[in-house]
Order: C-alpha cells, then structure tokens, then sequence
C-alpha cells in the first residue's frame, strides 16, 4: 500500500491493483475504524475521509497499513441487460484508436460480461470491468461540458452509463433509454457493486430486452396556501440567474455515488440562519449574482448574507428603501425583497425565520446540479412556505466579510499539494503558484474552470485510473488548464489532482466570481505518508 496525502482531513490509499482495493474496502466496512467519515472507491485508490479531531493522519495510516489484502470479494448473482443504440459520436475514433472496426468495437463491447467494481463520479454511474481486453482507451483530451444522459461510453479498461447530462472526459460509443438512477424505485442506482452487466444492440438483438424506463420523479415544494399552517409565504417574483436550495449537504452517500453538495459558502449559509433565530443547519436559498426578487404573503422576518449586493425593500404602497446585508430584515404582509447585482463575491444566502418547508431527498435540501438530486431551481410565481417560528430569537447584526473577490479582482487560495503532485514536472509545480488563473465563464456549481498563459505539463503522460476527488481538488486534464471543484463536484474523476484547497478556504472559493483571478499559495508540501515512520 501506498500513502498519500489529499487534504488535513483526506488521505488517498493506492493499492496494485482493483481486488486489493475491493478487498480492503471490505474489510473497512466490515471492521470500521472510528474518526473515519467516507470511503470512496476507485479503482486502484481508496479516498478515506476523517475527522482530525477523532484520529490523526498518521493514526489512520497505521491502522490501514496493518489489513490483511488477502482475500476475494464475492459477486453478485444478478445480471442486467442494458439496450445500447451504437451511434455514439466517438465511435469512429475509438475504432480508430484500437485499430479495428466500429462494427468489431461494438461485437467486443456485446459480447463480454462486465461487472460493477464501483460506483462514483455521479448517482448511479457505476464502473464496469471485465470487457475485452482490447479495450484500453484513453479519455478526451479536454472533457465535455456536456455528455448526454444515457451515453454509453468508454475510459481506460472501463465502461460506464452516464445516468443524465453531466459534463465528463469519456469516449461517447452509443447511447441507452435505459434509467441508471431513478428515486421512485426501492434502489435508485440500478447497477450496484457485484452486479453483472451485459450490453444488447438494439439494431442486431433477436430478443425484445425491455427498458427499465425512467420514471419521472419531481419534488414539488409548493405547498397549497391554504394547508399551511401559519399563513406565512414567500412568492418568488423572479429568481436571477439560479437560485436553488442548500443546507449543509448530505454527507455519507459516497456509496450510491452521491456527493455531499451543499451550500457553497457554508458560513454564510450558517450566519443567514442564525441571524432569524433558526438552527444554522436549516435550508436557505442560493442565488447567484444579482436579480432574486422575493414578496413576502404575512410578516416574515428574512436575513441575506453572502455576496456583497444592494437589499432594496420595497412596500405595497410603492414606498422603496435599503435594507443592510448580514442583518435581520422585517417583512410585511406585501413588502418585496430585491437582491441587486454583486458588486464583490458571486452568491448570496436568504433565511428566513421559522425556515423554509421543504422536502428532503436522501437526507437533505441541498440541490446538487451535477447529479440533479435535491429539489428544482426556483421557478418564477413559485410559492415558499414557512415553517412557524417556535421559540426563535432574532440574533443581532453580523460582521460581513472583510473582502470578498470581485471581477477581475484577484484572490489568494491556501492548497496543500497531493494527492498526484508527482505526475507533473517541478516546473509545473512551481508554475501552479507562480502563476495567476483566471476563471473562465463554463465555471458553476461544479467547478471553477481556469485559464492560464502557461498550461501545466506532466512528468507522467500514461492514463490515470478513476480515483475519489474532495472538495477543493485541482484537478489538471490533458489540456493543462486546471479545475477547481466545488460543492457539486463529482466523487471520482480520471485526471490527476495536482493539489486541494485549504479547507478554510473552501468559502472563499465558492463566492469567487466569473472573470477573477486566482493565485495559489501553497502550505503544505507534498510528501508521501510513511506506515513506519507513523507507528
């Protein structure tokens, strides 16, 4: 086994080979080791998230490096046939690539028996192993913004389904009708580690394979006014560019492939909430910039924080003033609430007291856009119920950030390097700090995608295998430009992370805005954790 470091709270185990991870993942779940929050799988790599105060980095190496790896994992007896449509767009190139026909890419891809290894990057993908062995194909240069829900696609040894629209790095080789993720059935995730997975063309196959169709599954958070119980409501009179709703995410679902989510800026989510008396944990509502404009149906008492942007209140008599950010704000019956452009920051948070009623999906209110779980974005005339409030007390004013970043203005990020930092020459390494990136317009819940004069180049050019990305991974693709993945990120990915923002520093990361720039301060070297040196 091989230690390397990931972030204060991550480290990343690297194993042989795929049975060495599935054996030792068994044997973590089975005998868990107390401190240890997430187990993200991959397919040479475990990702072992931790709390610091429950057990040391060194601590958890020396108990991980004492497992036995003997062993095998049993599979399933379950087999899933999925209908394929072979008409993917990289078809032709993959055919090229293995020096066959797309008519032999497609009889190799048919008729091997593949198994789930894992699952990660989003609900419901899953990994798949054990096709021909001809496959060995390398990912995108640069990844799409947007791959197609039901793409069937390759990477490395790899085959997968992407459960719906997601951006990814995969060769795209056809497509499926077939639901990988649906939350109306009993498991969401159809394909679950050990099952066994066969593909049917659709144009040759003798046999009618039925489609496990989709089924339409909306959260609907609009309560009819007259079931609720305090009369208080917020209308949503225009929702900006997006707002959505966030908590603190819903941690603990690595296994079905679902990330955590959550607010962006999670201090200024806690802060929103505290200011109306509520628990900090409550659902408020995203927005990012400017353009959210909320009426408030009976008194309400809201707080916005955040971004720094104009609070304009306007009464039902036209009457028009300024409401300070990071403060209570009294609503009556008809006022209107109106958040303007910000001039500094990218998103704001609104709480109101009492909190907002709506339903949770797998534990939590988050919306996580990448994976689509969580309810809808705001729809304009939506309607915003509100819990009462029992026993609240409306906290004074709060200190606002000191700076927040603006366009075209710049901002210093912690990183501690690692997991791969090895992958890329020293000048690459020096390069990440030396250089300023700026954000570029594709960046969104996501990921901050950067553009910088120089690309970083690596020492290691060979295919790196599918392994767990945290929160603040700077991941480096083919092209050299970097990723800074945020909330919505995906829990696996194929392209070596170089380094991870400091975790306190995730806040600031999430209000930087389209067009500013980045420097990269780094505070930890990288350096592979040694067992001996830990015991």
């Amino acid at each position: 086994m091989r230690f390397l470091p990931v972030n204060r709270q991550s480290i990343m185990v690297e194993l042989a080979d795929l049975q060495q991870t599935l054996v030792l993942l068994a044997s973590l779940q089975a005998s868990p080791i107390a401190g240890v929050q997430e187990l993200v799988p991959a397919a040479r790599t475990i990702l072992v998230q931790f709390a610091p105060h429950l057990i040391t980095a060194a601590e958890l190496v020396r108990e991980i490096a004492g497992r036995d790896l003997q062993g095998s994992v049993q599979r399933s007896d379950v087999l899933v046939e999925i209908p394929v449509r072979y008409d993917g767009e990289d078809l032709a190139e993959v055919a090229q690539i293995l020096n066959i026909s797309a008519e032999e890419v497609v009889r190799r891809h048919t008729q091997s028996e593949w198994s789930v290894a894992f699952t990660g990057f989003a609900p419901g993908f899953a990994y798949l192993t054990g096709g021909d062995p001809i496959f060995n194909v390398p990912r995108r240069a640069t990844p799409r913004t947007k791959v197609p829900a039901g793409a069937v696609a390759l990477a490395g040894t790899f085959s997968a389904v992407y459960p719906q629209a997601s951006p990814g790095g995969w060769q795209i080789i056809g497509v499926t009708d077939t639901a990988m993720w649906d939350l109306s059935r009993d498991l969401p995730a159809l394909l679950q580690p050990g099952y066994r997975v066969r593909f049917v063309d659709i144009a040759s196959a003798d046999a009618n394979i039925e489609s496990n169709q989709p089924h339409v599954h909306e959260l609907n958070t609009q309560i009819a006014i007259e079931n609720i119980v305090n009369g208080t409501v917020l209308k949503v009179r225009s929702t900006g560019l997006m707002t959505v709703f966030q908590d603190l995410g819903r941690h603990g679902q690595a296994g079905q492939g679902v990330s955590a989510s959550g607010a962006m800026d999670q201090a200024a989510l806690k802060t929103a909430n505290r200011l109306v008396g509520n628990a900090s944990n409550l659902p408020a509502l995203e927005t990012v910039g400017g353009g959210l404009t909320l009426q408030s149906m009976g008194d309400n008492v809201v707080a916005v924080t955040g971004a720094e942007a104009a609070i304009t209140i306007t009464a039902s008599n036209g009457q028009r003033w300024n409401a300070p950010r990071y403060s209570a704000i009294a609503l009556a019956d008809g006022d209107t609430l109106s958040i303007g452009q910000p001039s500094a920051g990218a998103r704001c948070y609104v709480a109101v007291r009492g909190g907002y009623q709506v339903a949770p999906v797998l534990g939590s209110a988050s919306t996580d856009t990448l994976a689509n779980v969580g309810p809808q974005a705001l729809q304009v005339g939506q309607l915003l119920p509100v819990h009462a409030a029992l026993h609240a007390v409306v906290s004074d004013a709060a200190l606002p950030p000191a700076a927040l970043p603006a366009a075209e203005g710049e901002v210093v990020l912690d990183v501690e390097l690692g997991p791969r930092t090895d992958w890329f020459t020293p000048e690459a390494v020096a390069l990440l700090a030396s250089q300023r990136w700026q954000v570029t317009p594709q960046s969104n819940r996501v990921g901050l995608r950067l553009a910088g004069e120089v690309a970083l180049s690596r020492a290691i050019t060979s295919e790196l295998p599918s392994e767990g990305t945290p929160l603040g991974a700077i991941q480096v693709p083919a092209s050299g430009q970097p990723v800074l993945f945020l909330a919505d990120h995906p829990l696996t990915g194929g392209y070596p992370v170089i380094g991870c923002v400091a975790p306190h520093h995730l806040d600031l990361a999430g209000q930087i805005p389209v067009g500013a720039w980045i420097r990269f301060n780094p505070v930890r070297e990288f350096a592979e954790l040694n067992p001996a040196a830990a015991s």
